[in-house]
């Protein structure tokens, strides 16, 4: 499986929300990683239909997604940020629902719903009503969904998003294990919902592809040290306005940093081995301003 977008590209009037991106994806786990408001979204609904590009194409298989019609939707499981469900049906009625509005056969319907349910670990709830799951049961019922037409090609939009830890762990667990023999492409804010899972990663800010590459590989292209180091609380707000800070924490005598810097900070500053979310602050942090330097 193949999906290649060209010079895809997308306006709200004066607004370019995706901006002449330039990608290809086959098989395995893809994380778009970016803060709220890059175009991850728009970029998805693009890549399940949702949305016409303003230009550019998306192709699939070496054909425009946009004349496959329903052969290529056949192929798609999605599921959005926020996805609809009637609140009285139970979690089986609901994915029986689903599915016949997917054209799914009812044997074939009733056998997938099974499966599926017992997959993402809701076959105790599965006779209880949608309004009644937690929101990290909803997100799985959601994940159910996208996978009743058995896709080829995932797409999961901030799939973890307001879940607690656990839920979260469970989540990227669920996603390795159904990443097996298909595309997935994950959008997300949480660097940590795409560090251990995802094959490749996607940096996206303004519409725009920064960086893409394993982790390690983003880490290695920052051109920033990372260092460790200890100053007075009194001090913070003016390094804050000075480098891009991606950790403070308190100590009894003042506070540890974590600073992002080409330069030794301080001469005492100890450098640290760099991580994903260093990567993050490095390519969509900004220093602070005396306004938000506050401990």
């Amino acid at each position: 499986m193949e999906l290649k977008m060209i010079k895809l590209t997308k306006q709200f009037g004066n607004f370019t929300a995706v901006d002449h991106m330039n990608l290809t994806m086959t098989n395995g786990v893809y994380g778009l990683l970016g803060v709220n408001g890059a175009g991850k979204t728009t970029l998805m609904r693009m890549i399940c239909t949702l949305l016409q590009p303003t230009s550019g194409k998306i192709l699939c298989n070496g054909k425009d997604i946009t004349k496959m019609g329903a052969d290529y939707r056949k192929l798609l499981g999605y599921l959005p940020q926020d996805f609809g469900f009637y609140p009285e049906f139970t979690v089986k009625d609901y994915l029986l629902y689903i599915a016949a509005l997917k054209g799914i056969r009812p044997v074939v319907a009733k056998k997938r719903v099974k499966e599926l349910i017992s997959k993402v670990g809701l076959s105790k709830a599965a006779n209880k009503k949608m309004k009644k799951l937690s929101g990290g049961m909803k997100r799985r019922a959601g994940i159910a969904q996208a996978m009743l037409n058995d896709p080829k090609i995932l797409i999961l939009d901030e799939p973890t998003a307001g879940l607690d830890p656990n839920e979260r762990i469970r989540f990227r667990n669920l996603i390795s294990e159904l990443s097996e023999d298909r595309l997935v492409l994950l959008s997300t804010h949480i660097v940590s919902d795409v560090e251990y899972i995802a094959n490749e990663i996607w940096l996206m800010k303004d519409g725009r592809l920064l960086h893409q590459g394993t982790s390690d590989e983003l880490i290695h292209s920052m051109t920033e040290n990372v260092w460790k180091c200890y100053a007075n609380k009194s001090d913070v707000p003016t390094l804050m306005k000075r480098y891009k800070i991606s950790n403070i924490k308190s100590e009894p005598h003042g506070v540890e940093l974590r600073i992002i810097s080409k330069e030794k900070p301080f001469p005492d500053a100890v450098m640290e081995e760099a991580n994903l979310e260093d990567v993050f602050l490095y390519y969509f942090g900004e220093k602070a301003g005396a306004d938000d330097a506050v401990i």
